[in-house]
Parts: structure tokens; C-alpha cells; sequence
């Protein structure tokens, strides 16, 4: 079928990008899907860092590729091989499939599946190949299994979670990744207590979901940091008890002030290694840095060894918040249905396809949270 999808063709491209327009709005083939695959009408998508992060060649990865990998839709087809799902049934998108058969997924770390490691770096769907091609008959890679950034997608069954239909789909998109790794970088990762004290270093729409995540699980001092005023006036908002903009030369030393010596978790969300330095600086003694933050591929993080040792501190890196999707999407869209996890307040605005490059610039600039594409208007 044809369909109209954002391609990415190179990750050179100069900002702005409403101007260099990285993202060609082109028509494309998608081709019907496989036994173990089905084709989703994309109902909303999310704009995420880590999108940014493939267009600007810090995360590398296979291009001509349609881009997206938060989002939610409809079941318009089905596999033959697949019996519980069915055509009509509302689904969130989860980028990082499972096999079920591999170490990690037998071990329960889905989010870790080693065979869907190889096929979202190769730009294939798990069942192998794609199912994307341009008007020249070149095939286009798929982003992360999902390529929701169109308006239908052939995913595999292990990339979809059914959801009930009530749930605008524009509202679920936000679950399929901003919620769950930040959430869950939060209570599946670190695994907080009530009364433990938490910092949360970067204030994107992860991070404002990590704040989130520290409210809901009952943390007492709750310290948001970041480099904008605005989003600090918000986490404040949504339940941070302090916040201290980065840009102070001393704001480490601030949170160690306010928490008589750093805090139990720091949770960094931003993507960059002064964050990390950050997390690292404000984790008291025996406490635990997390960091589901995304940094260029090439960049390193280093730390004195002897402090490491003698404070016993711990550093955990957790991808998609150390998910079980099937298990923590519909927890985390009850809890929202509950009012103790509002995440709608961090939708910012929609946009159309002609919109989704100054969107991008948007993102870069930290103007805004999460925005969501409509694909069909």
C-alpha cells in the first residue's frame, strides 16, 4: 500500500531544520505484513530526543530510514500467525521487541532482547528484512522496529500492546516511551522507597516522567535539575520539592547542602555527560546513580575509582526503564487513569507533517516537552 511517511536520508543536515528540512514528507510503499506481524493505522506519534539523537548522527544509524518510535495506533491487519490480537484493537508501540526465547527474555528483561538488538541496529523487523521501500524500490529501514513517524506501520507482535479503546491515541503515544523509561528508570531501575530523597538531572518529557515517577513513589525530597527556568517552574509543578538550574557553577554543592550530603538516587535524564558528572556529584554515600540518558555514542563517562570504592556508591544504566512492557504500560495507564501519574501535562502541542521539522528545532531548543505528530490531521 501507499502511504505517506517521514524519511530520514542523511544526518548531516544544518539547523534550523524548518529550513534544511532533514525529514522528506515522501509517499511510500509498505509492503502487507508477515505471520508474526501486523499493520497498525498510526494514530499519534511522539517527538523524543532519541529521534533527534538518529538525526543528528550521534546515535548512528541505517539510512533511508522512516523515522518514529513512540507512538499508538489501530489493527487494521493481522498475521496468520497471530490469535490474540485482533483487527480493530488499540495498541501502543514498544521499541525494543522481545523474541521470548533469548538469555534476557527468559530472564525477564525483555527490554534487553539480544535478537532485537540486532535487528533495530540492522534497520530490520524481527521477523527479518523490511517491509518499507521508497518510489525508486529501495528499501528503507525501519526506526527501532516501529517507523510510527507514518500514517500505517507493519510491526512485529512483539513491538504492539494491546490497550483498551477508550484512551485517545494521541494521549497512549507517550506510554510507548517518554513514560516508561522515565517512570521506570525510577521504580523498576532504582527502585526507590518512600522517604528516600531523589534527584532527577534533565527536565525533558523522560525526566519530567522520572519526576513524576519519584512522586508516585512516595520519595521525600524530590530535586529537579536543569537548565531552564521554565521547566524547573513546571517540575515544581508536578511535585518537585526543589529546583536548581545547572547552569550554577555551585549547584552541586547546593544539593548536597540541602540533603545533608547528596541524595539516595540521581537519576540522570538528559543525554549529556555533565549530567551524568552531575548525578554523580549529588549521590550521597551508598547511594545510586541511574542514567537512562542517551549520550552520542562516542562520548565516555569517567569517575575516580578510590571515590567509587570508598563511598560504595553504584552506577545503573537502564534502557526503556528496565520495562516489561505487557506488565508496565497498562500499570502506568491506570495509574494515569487514577490522577497519580498525570502525564497528559507534558503534551505540549500536535503537529502535522508540515510541521514536524520546526518541531525538531523546537525539541533542540528545549522549547517545549512532548510534542505529538497526527499523521492523519
Amino acid at each position: 500500500m501507499q502511504m505517506k511517511a517521514a524519511v530520514l536520508r542523511s544526518t548531516d543536515a544544518p539547523l534550523p531544520f524548518a529550513k534544511s528540512k532533514p525529514l522528506s514528507i515522501e509517499n511510500i510503499e509498505l509492503d502487507p505484513p508477515g505471520s508474526n506481524e501486523m499493520l497498525i493505522k498510526v494514530g499519534g506519534a511522539g517527538l523524543c530526543h532519541s529521534d533527534l539523537s538518529v538525526m543528528n548522527g550521534s546515535r548512528p544509524r541505517p539510512v533511508p530510514m522512516v523515522m518514529g518510535h513512540e507512538g499508538a495506533g489501530e489493527v487494521v491487519e493481522i498475521g496468520d500467525a497471530i490469535t490474540d490480537v485482533a483487527v480493530g484493537d488499540h495498541i501502543v508501540f514498544q521499541f525494543s521487541p522481545s523474541c521470548g526465547r533469548c538469555r534476557r527474555c527468559l530472564e525477564g528483561r525483555p527490554q534487553v532482547c539480544e535478537v532485537a538488538a540486532i535487528s533495530k541496529a540492522n534497520g530490520d523487523l524481527m521477523g527479518g528484512g523490511r517491509r518499507l521501500h521508497d518510489a525508486d524500490g529501495v528499501a528503507v529501514a525501519h526506526h527501532s522496529g516501529v517507523s510510527c513517524f507514518a500514517e500505517y506501520a507493519v510491526a512485529d507482535r512483539g513491538s504492539i500492546v494491546v490497550i483498551d479503546k477508550d484512551l485517545p491515541l494521541d494521549e497512549a503515544a507517550i506510554f510507548g516511551c517518554a513514560v516508561m523509561t522515565g517512570v521506570g528508570a525510577v521504580i523498576n531501575t532504582a527502585r526507590i522507597l518512600p522517604g528516600d530523597s531523589v534527584a532527577v538531572i534533565g527536565l525533558g518529557g523522560v525526566g519530567l516522567n522520572g519526576l513524576l515517577g519519584a512522586k508516585l513513589g512516595g520519595a521525600e525530597t524530590i530535586i529537579a535539575i536543569d537548565l531552564s527556568d521554565e521547566k524547573l517552574g513546571l517540575a515544581r509543578q508536578l511535585g518537585a520539592t526543589h529546583t536548581i538550574n545547572a547552569t550554577d557553577p555551585n549547584h552541586v554543592e547546593q544539593v548536597r547542602d540541602l540533603t545533608n550530603g547528596g541524595v539516595d538516587f540521581a537519576i540522570d535524564l538528559a543525554g549529556a555527560i555533565p549530567a551524568m558528572e552531575t548525578a554523580y556529584g549529588v549521590t550521597r554515600y551508598g547511594g545510586t546513580v541511574v542514567t537512562a540518558g542517551l549520550s552520542p555514542s562516542t562520548a565516555e563517562f569517567s569517575f575516580n575509582q578510590s571515590n567509587l570504592v570508598s563511598e560504595e556508591k553504584s552506577i545503573k544504566g537502564s534502557y526503556m526503564g528496565s520495562c516489561v512492557p505487557v506488565r508496565d504500560i497498562p500499570r502506568f495507564i491506570s495509574l494515569y487513569r487514577q490522577g497519580r501519574l498525570p502525564v497528559d501535562r507534558l503534551l505540549s502541542h500536535r503537529v502535522g507533517f508540515d510541521g514536524i521539522n520546526e518541531g525538531f528545532d523546537l525539541l533542540q531548543q528545549n522549547a517545549t516537552v512532548r510534542q505529538i505528530l497526527m499523521p492523519h490531521g
